[in-house]
């Protein structure tokens, strides 16, 4: 296969019908990567021999070495073939421009799938015909449909029907047929939960509207009675519209994937073949005697080919004849022909009669050495990629089913701008632009770039120099020193070949030094590492030295201005992507995939690129599919690498959509990763490209949270007097007396704070604007604070009103049934939630001292409990300076909890009662005071409210993972010995229906899954591979501080209680950790050994 010229690839990118954009997405080793090496032979860039072996586009080490893909990677591919207009028409040849990108498919790696597929416009979802629908499918398919991307199915290693479980052609295409079910279920899901959606919004508005028609109907008729009784009643003609329409149902049919429709391919990358209904339905179109169009409607399902009298039958017309369908009849029992004359297939032992039968039908042109070769895969392949070449098939179908840009923006652009932030704001020129794909150079430029690539200084293309052009005075003085210094090191090495031993030894000993230190080598000279923009043109032409405004994940259109606020950057240089390598462009149109230098400081890890400020669009705002839960703390092995290891890290920060760098209040480097895989990849980026120095990991930090229950065996309250979690303590300086009660929220209202925090973020935002707004009459800092405090990379919620806000968390409350008298009026009462100001702790005010967080309107000249009668001095204080403090101290206690200084949840705060004593009027002005009073406020406020946590029974959450494993019979029992002695729990197993393979559904404490990947491996020798996904926090229902009390607990596990506390132990370690002091730890062990017995 020619190797494919790139100036014929740049020359494609202007014809936009011709290009396609497509990802390969799939669950991990479900043959991405081998598939995609079958298209990259296409192009003479490997041999095809290789394809499925090479792994071009992994071009980490580590990534061959592991067999799996950790970075999705693009590459441009040319492909031609003959179209025709119109069956009259002679089919003309026409030229294809694909822009291929390979993503991941490890659970780990899931936003390197959600940065790939915003760039794309189709996308081939590659699903094992054994394996069948897995977790990462899922979420591939929910990715295709968010990003509103036209899907193409791929089902791959159909050979495993044939060499692994020995399925018959018949009882394959049950098979398959079940298995093209599960897929459609998934999507079906999708689209079930949009319409329900849309029709809970439609009938909100339905209400909404008769809601205003009563009202202004009660408005007229109690003005028609005022006229009435005034004697002047006047009539009115007025009609009300109630509806809002009918609700209008949406057509799923063009939605699922069906064989007829050409939307799925059939394939076994590793063997390198593929086949679509069409693709049969043309080769029996003159055998059978029936038109390809009809064909491609009966080639799947249930139909019937009459052998006599060549007509199609449906199931009713069978009259009892056991016929074949016609995809067995036609289309399996010819692959699985080949197979067993071939390899054997079933029987073991392949036929040469039969290939030489099988070639001569199909008029197939074999080398005479391969069928002489006594390697059968060889034979089997070289037959395949003859009569159904796998990216023929594939290539074929992208270009007929999946849309080219213009027509690709044009469907999808419209709702992902309209899911924009502040999408009411874009420019109508600008979304013009867009949607109606305008390339020219007048037309407004917008661009997305999804992450940062780290590329090596000398894998940066050169720039080439055109024929006929003259070198400048310092290249030619640069070419000169180099043919100089080649000529004097050529004759130095034929004068050391000529030269005599003494001389040689002679040499020798002038080189050598006295002190016998050798010479130290040269060092070789550094690659740095440059950031290289992965992005996608929508609209307008970028060129070299173009400026362009970078937009920021948090821009909005409404403030553009807002800091930080965006500035031009000077494109540096455009690429051409080429998988392990890149090709220098001087310009680019829209619609192409390509990499764009001169990024680097300026994005972090997405961003928007757009020629205008006012007006643009911010396209940053996607969603990951995975957020890092694995911290580790990092330190250099050499102290004096640390400034290295510091740019290393914001670096890979860069390069990398899903970690994270963090400097925690100790002073610790910590990195946030999503999973154990991606920390060891990271590390291992550090150490070789970025920092390039040794660096050591500590053990990982896994989060926890903090809450406390109302257990039936609690010890007694401290203060019996009170009621159970209230504590009443006074200031250092016995002037502030604080009464305050710590109460378990109630399991519906915690969940509902959760579902809601960016509504509650929002609303905090505003309140904030507004504060602002009263104490400074400028109107840039108000926007400065609002666009500060707006959620990063979140997507906007379904905002509603504070009122509606109220009345649905006040319902949360009346849901508990026990205390109903506690939670009444919580909401209107409410001041805080915590910690960060939207966690799942809500602190009361009772004494209406604080400001109320979800009142709208509230008078800000609050009266106070005083502690006396008398009126108060002009210098006095009063509870209501103080307020600020106690919501501060119960975000400190809250973001520290008193177990082992973990985020707290699940906790409400009543504040009962502040009071502040009267001074007297020789003293000094309390106000004066004020400095001083606030400190122990604060500290008064927090450690009231940890004693009152622990006059609850306390508890720990454990961060948990929901794990998913495949695994045959064989091996069932060592996955379970596993996931027991990790402490996980079994939530479901099911069996995969004609296999023999098990899908184990558990969930594992993220504590102790280290590990747990290796271990799984290495006892099922490498036939089980769990995927980890973050399921969120679970109550580990055990008291850390419990010890045997009871007659009954004493005497059956001691007074040292020889069961273990698994909560004390998760807590201590966390404690030993940060430094806290840990009770009942034993300092000294075997302490006789330490002491002298010679006395």
């Amino acid at each position: 296969m020619p190797v494919v010229n790139p100036e014929k690839l740049i020359a494609l990118q202007r014809r936009a019908d011709e290009i396609r954009n497509i990802c390969i997405l799939a669950h991990v080793d479900h043959g991405k990567t081998s598939l995609t090496d079958a298209l990259i032979a296409t192009n003479g860039i490997i041999s095809p021999k290789m394809a499925g072996k090479i792994r071009y586009l992994d071009s980490r080490p580590d990534e061959q070495l592991r067999g799996i893909t950790m970075e999705s990677s693009a590459i441009s591919l040319y492909f031609s073939m003959s179209r025709r207009a119109s069956a009259e028409e002679t089919p003309t040849q026409r030229e294809y421009l694909i822009n291929l990108i390979d993503s991941p498919g490890h659970i780990d790696f899931s936003s390197e799938v959600s940065t790939a597929s915003r760039l794309c416009d189709g996308a081939l979802v590659l699903v094992d015909a054994v394996e069948g629908v897995c977790s990462q499918t899922v979420t591939v398919l929910r990715q295709t449909w968010v990003e509103h991307l036209k899907p193409l199915l791929v089902i791959n290693k159909i050979d495993r029907l044939i060499t692994e479980l020995r399925m018959s052609a018949a009882e394959a295409y049950i098979h398959l047929g079940k298995l093209l079910e599960q897929v459609n279920a998934v999507i079906g899901s999708f689209f079930q939960g949009e319409r329900m959606e849309e029709d809970l919004q439609w009938r909100e508005r339905v209400e909404e509207r008769v809601a205003a028609a009563a009202a202004k109907e009660q408005d007229k008729a109690e003005r028609r009675a005022a006229r009435t009784i005034l004697g002047s009643e006047e009539t009115e003609n007025t009609t009300i519209n109630t509806t809002a329409g009918e609700f209008e149902e949406r057509d799923d049919e063009d939605l699922y994937f069906a064989p007829e429709k050409n939307n799925v391919i059939f394939s076994s990358a590793v063997d390198g073949w593929a086949f679509t209904v069409r693709q049969f339905a043309s080769l029996y179109e003159k055998k059978v005697g029936i038109k390809r169009s009809i064909l491609e409607k009966v080639l799947w399902g249930d139909f019937y080919l009459e052998p006599k009298t060549k007509r199609v039958l449906g199931p009713k017309h069978l009259k009892g004849r056991a016929l074949k369908p016609m995809f067995v009849q036609l289309v399996l029992d010819n692959v699985w022909a080949v197979y067993e004359a071939t390899t054997g297939g079933i029987n073991g032992k392949g036929d040469p009669a039969m290939v030489e039968k099988i070639t001569k039908s199909l008029s197939l042109n074999i080398p005479p050495h391969v069928l002489r070769s006594r390697d059968p895969r060889a034979l089997l392949t070289a037959v395949f990629s003859a009569w159904l070449p796998l990216s023929t098939a594939v290539l074929v179908s992208t270009i007929e089913y999946l849309p080219a840009p213009p027509a690709a923006q044009a469907s999808r652009l419209p709702a992902l701008l309209d899911a924009s932030p502040a999408a009411g704001h874009v420019s109508k020129n600008v979304r013009e632009a867009m949607v109606d794909f305008q390339a020219g150079r007048d037309a407004p430029l917008v661009a997305y770039v999804s992450k940062m690539v780290a590329v090596r200084a000398s894998e940066l293309p050169q720039p080439k120099r055109k024929v006929g052009d003259s070198m400048t005075a310092d290249e030619a003085l640069e070419t000169a020193r180099r043919r100089r210094a080649a000529i004097a090191k050529a004759r130095k090495a034929a004068e050391n070949e000529s030269s005599n031993d003494f001389n040689g030894l002679a040499d020798a000993l002038d080189s050598a030094r006295l002190n016998g230190e050798q010479e130290a080598e040269p060092e070789e000279p550094e690659d740095p590492e440059y950031l290289i923009g992965f992005a996608r043109l929508f609209s307008g032409t970028l060129n070299v030295g173009d400026d362009v405004y970078v937009l920021p994940p948090k821009f909005s259109p409404a403030n553009p201005h807002a800091a930080p606020e965006p500035h031009k950057v000077t494109v540096t240089g455009l690429y051409l992507m080429m998988g392990r390598g890149l090709e220098s462009l001087t310009s680019v149109p829209a619609g192409v995939v390509f990499g764009i230098a001169g990024l680097e400081g300026h994005i972090l890890k997405s961003g928007t690129l757009c020629s205008q400020l006012e007006g643009s669009v911010n396209l940053a705002g996607i969603s990951m599919g995975s957020q890092p839960i694995v911290r580790v703390a990092l330190e250099p092995v050499n102290p004096g690498d640390l400034d290295k290891m510091i740019s290393g890290m914001r670096l890979l920060e860069q390069s990398d959509p899903c970690a994270i760098y963090e400097v925690l209040e100790s002073g610790e480097h910590v990195i946030l990763t999503a999973g154990e895989l991606h920390l060891e990849r990271c590390l291992k980026d550090l150490r070789e490209r970025f920092a390039k120095c040794e660096i050591q990991a500590g053990e990982p930090i896994v989060p926890y949270r903090e809450t406390i229950i109302s257990a039936a065996e609690m010890a007694a309250p401290r203060d019996k007097k009170l009621p159970r979690g209230t504590v009443v303590a006074t200031t250092a300086s016995k002037q502030i007396t604080i009464r305050l009660r710590v109460i378990p929220l109630p399991s519906t209202t915690t969940e509902f704070v959760e579902r809601n925090v960016g509504i509650i973020r929002h609303f905090y935002a505003e309140k904030k604007a507004q504060e602002k707004s009263r104490q400074s009459t400028g109107a840039e800092e108000v926007e400065n604070i609002d666009h500060e405090d707006t959620p990063d990379n979140t997507p906007k919620p379904d905002l509603i009103s504070m009122v509606d806000f109220r009345t649905k968390l006040q319902d949360t409350f009346t849901k508990a049934a026990t205390q109903s008298d506690t939670w009444a009026n919580v909401a209107d009462n409410l001041t805080a939630f915590g910690p960060r100001r939207i966690g799942p702790n809500i602190l009361i005010d009772i004494t209406g001292s604080c400001q109320k967080f979800l009142q709208e309107h509230q008078d800000h000249n609050l009266e106070f409990v005083q502690s006396s009668e008398a009126p108060p001095r002009p210098d006095s204080l009063s509870a209501a300076d103080f307020s600020d403090k106690i919501s501060y101290a119960f975000q400190l206690a809250t973001a520290q909890g008193p177990l082992c200084s973990e985020p707290c949840q699940g906790i409400a705060v009543f504040l009962e009662e502040v009071t502040v004593a009267a001074a007297s009027d020789d003293e000094p002005s309390t106000r004066d005071q004020l400095g001083r009073l606030t400190g122990e406020v604060i500290k008064t406020a927090r450690d009231s409210i940890r004693q009152g946590f622990l006059d609850w029974s306390p508890r720990l959450l454990l961060a948990m993972y929901s794990c998913e494993i495949q695994a045959s019979t064989d091996v069932l029992g060592r996955v379970y010995a596993v996931i027991t002695r990790r402490r996980g729990r079994i939530v479901s197993e099911s069996m995969k229906e004609g296999t023999p393979f098990f899908t184990i559904l558990s969930v594992l404490p993220v504590a102790e899954s280290f590990g747990f990947s290796d271990e799984i491996r290495k006892r099922t020798s490498g036939a089980a591979s769990p995927q980890l996904v973050f399921q969120g926090f679970e109550l580990l229902d055990e008291d850390p501080f419990w010890v045997p009390f009871t007659e009954d607990e004493l005497e059956d596990l001691g007074e040292l209680a020889d069961r273990e506390n698994v909560a004390k132990r998760y807590m201590d370690r966390v404690r030993e950790r940060k430094g806290l002091v840990v009770r009942g730890k034993k300092l000294v062990r075997d302490a006789e050994k330490q002491k002298t017995l010679k006395r």
